[in-house]
């Protein structure tokens, strides 16, 4: 069920006749605002005390309880600062760029499924959807830089659209390999398929163990993500020993901020989309969620779905939470590579052996009627 459909259950169940293309906004708007815009803005606290732990650093301490509240005090800086604009800068184009990109890394978080009961719109193309809105950020990288009328811009935009367009190639080939073996593109059905099995069952356990392809694919997909997100060791559209800012150089005030908001965003969009499609998403070994039946009601009305649903958002989270860490991890720990040696791995590397994992991948399902390792290794054993 979607949060659309879930609101209005509700607007039935009180008769308000309430439309039904009025929810569908008002879900889209409380997963940007309850969920991504907030989490985006912390994460840039977050990078910032990790990255003193690795140095041996306090990192931010001052506005709230151990610097809780640096990423609000950031937001209102940004707000308050000097808004300039290069005097031959494209006026028209500057101003939309960084909007674009943030609609290209917020807009995808409405089809991510943090619950069997909870997502913001439940797409038949749910993964076609996300990688489609993400790549507006190439779009928004290059005409904000091409807009600025500065060459360290220019140079930065050019090399985050190359970057991005080539990278987009592996993580394509990762995703259309698990979407080869699921059979779906909707990425609530691709999390539902990822249960525990069981005897009669029809869930296979987590794709990032379905069958070796997969596994190797899901390292290409992360690397690929990374690229996509500009993270170390692929932000050479930043890099400040070159490029003076990269491709935001000219950018000021609130446009700055949502380039570095996107940016985040961007890292949690590929962080749930990697836990939905690999990582089984609210699915833990052994035990399904959905079975869990606490008994509780208040009335005619079962809070198990609640309780589940509180569960399944936490276990959604938590994965997402490691996938982050570990963006954050590597960028305190590789240098940045060269632009050859960023070309090389992706169109030498990692292009040719997502190619030969998702034919594997297809093999293999055709071989084994689907079935992942899980499932074979129960039917010798005589488990299932």
């Amino acid at each position: 069920m979607s949060l659309a459909e879930f609101l209005s259950g509700i607007n039935q169940l009180l008769g308000t006749g309430i439309p039904m293309a009025l929810f569908s906004i008002l879900s889209a708007v409380i997963v940007l605002l309850l969920f991504a815009m907030p989490v985006g803005g912390f994460c840039t606290y977050l990078e910032r005390k990790v990255a003193a732990d690795f140095q041996e650093r306090i990192g931010p301490n001052r506005v709230g309880p151990i610097g809780l509240l640096q990423f609000f005090a950031d937001g209102i800086k940004m707000f308050l600062k000097e808004d300039s604009i290069s005097k031959n800068a494209d006026r028209w184009i500057y101003n939309f760029a960084p909007s674009l990109v943030m609609a290209g890394s917020f807009g995808a978080f409405a089809a991510v499924p943090f619950s069997a009961y909870i997502i913001g719109a439940d797409l038949d193309i749910g993964v076609f959807y996300a990688m489609a809105l993400g790549s507006l950020v190439s779009l928004g990288v290059l005409l904000g830089a091409w807009s600025s009328d500065n060459k360290w811009s220019l140079i930065g935009g050019m090399r985050g659209a190359a970057q991005i367009v080539s990278y987009e190639i592996p993580l394509g080939l990762s995703v259309l390999s698990i979407i080869t073996v699921c059979g779906s593109m909707s990425l609530h059905q691709l999390v539902a398929q990822q249960a525990w099995p069981t005897p009669g069952g029809e869930g296979h356990f987590w794709n990032v163990f379905h069958n070796p392809f997969l596994f190797v694919n899901f390292f290409i997909y992360f690397t690929a993500a990374l690229a996509e997100c500009n993270r170390t060791p692929f932000d050479l559209p930043e890099a400040e020993s070159e490029l003076v800012s990269g491709f935001n150089t000219e950018f000021s005030g609130m446009r700055f901020g949502l380039y570095a908001l996107s940016e985040f965003a961007d890292v949690i969009l590929f962080a749930c989309i990697a836990t939905a499609i690999f990582l089984g998403g609210w699915h833990v070994p052994f035990f399904n969620l959905q079975s869990l039946d606490i008994g509780l009601s208040v009335g005619e009305l079962d809070l198990n779905p609640l309780v589940q649903s509180v569960l399944m958002i936490g276990v959604f989270l938590f994965k997402v939470s490691v996938l982050v860490f570990v963006v954050m991890w590597l960028r305190w720990t590789l240098p940045r590579l060269r632009v050859d040696q960023l070309m090389n791995l992706c169109w030498k590397y990692l292009i040719p052996i997502s190619f030969f994992n998702l034919i594997g991948a297809a093999v293999w399902t055709w071989a084994f009627g689907g079935r992942s390792l899980l499932q074979l290794l129960g039917q010798v054993l005589g488990v299932s």
